[in-house]
């Protein structure tokens, strides 16, 4: 089974996305700044059980180029974000696959023994089962504090199991289920390439998944599934100008990077980093400093991932 078609894309033009201040038009690039820290993603590391076909931060068995981060290391970042007074309500963990750290039960007991909220992406597959008894103390102590996010690209093992290798979407819908059994509080990312467009007819089937296997999720609530943009940095796509936020009747306040930032270690690096995006883990133009006091500052839209994703795309990481 092949993916639905997609028109093919324009390569990108080299001129675009080159100066932070002006676009190639010479226009004023849009700039988001940083109104409140909401939500403080951690990557624990690329390394991850699985090698998708498409994965946008390039995770496999193989990558460690963002090496595996401690909880004292995370553990450092609560406590400024705490003397700065930031209004931080979440922490989110992605990867890789985060149930690789073996820090990861310390790290969110931490993060929820601060009142805060967790956020945790996840494949459900065997790394996460490997922690099902730290996970079941943390939903008896902390209830629905707790969310566990689960890559689930289609509601059809053939379409997923193109993405994500043979046999990958029976162990996680199995790790899916059992985290329904045991009433963990549960989110679902789909890709919304595969609808080819029928945004509607995925609902409509993820609907008829879940409710064969009893998964307590709403599929008609964009927060509960989220159907994520496909994101290709070598596509034309529109820069996005000061002028577009008034054509687009959209506030730079409603974009990720005006009320959150990630953190990452570098392989061979001696401290983590502090990142504008979870999606541009790897363009040093996107690193803003070691600490989240130097990483306040605001961020250009420099780059194809902002447009596709984040302004027109209309995505968003939190809950």
């Amino acid at each position: 089974m092949s993916r639905p078609a997609l028109a093919p894309a324009r390569p990108l033009d080299p001129a675009k996305f080159r100066d932070p201040e002006v676009t190639a038009k010479g226009e004023r690039r849009a700039v988001v700044p940083l109104v409140g820290l909401r939500t403080l993603w951690v990557n624990t590391g690329t390394l991850c059980s699985i090698a998708c076909r498409n994965c946008y931060i390039e995770s496999s068995p193989k990558n460690d180029a963002l090496a595996y981060i401690s909880a004292a290391e995370v553990a450092a970042y609560l406590d400024e974000a705490a003397a700065l007074g930031a209004p931080l309500q979440e922490v989110g963990f992605t990867g890789g696959e985060p149930f690789l750290n073996r820090d990861l039960p310390r790290m969110l007991r931490d993060v929820l023994g601060r009142g805060l909220s967790a956020l945790v992406l996840t494949n459900a597959m065997k790394p996460m089962m490997n922690h099902a008894a730290a996970l079941l103390a943390l939903r008896a102590d902390f209830g629905e504090r707790l969310t566990l996010r689960v890559s689930l690209d289609h509601h059809e093992a053939a379409l997923h199991d193109l993405e994500r290798g043979k046999g990958s979407f029976a162990k996680t819908l199995e790790g899916l289920t059992w985290l329904a059994r045991q009433g963990f509080r549960i989110h679902v990312a789909g890709r919304a390439g595969f609808g080819a467009g029928d945004e509607a007819g995925m609902r409509r089937g993820y609907t008829a998944l879940f409710a064969a296997h009893a998964i307590p999720v709403d599929a008609s609530d964009p927060l509960a599934l989220m159907l994520l943009p496909e994101m290709d940095a070598t596509a034309d796509v529109p820069e996005i100008t000061e002028s577009c936020w008034g054509i687009l009747r959209k506030s730079p306040d409603s974009l990720m990077c005006a009320s959150a930032r990630m953190v990452v270690k570098r392989r061979g690096a001696d401290r983590p980093a502090v990142l504008a995006c979870t999606l541009l883990a790897y363009d040093p133009r996107f690193e803003l400093g070691a600490t989240l006091a130097e990483a306040s500052r605001s961020v250009a839209l420099n780059h194809p991932h902002c447009a596709t994703f984040c302004v027109l795309g209309g995505a968003a990481c939190s809950r």
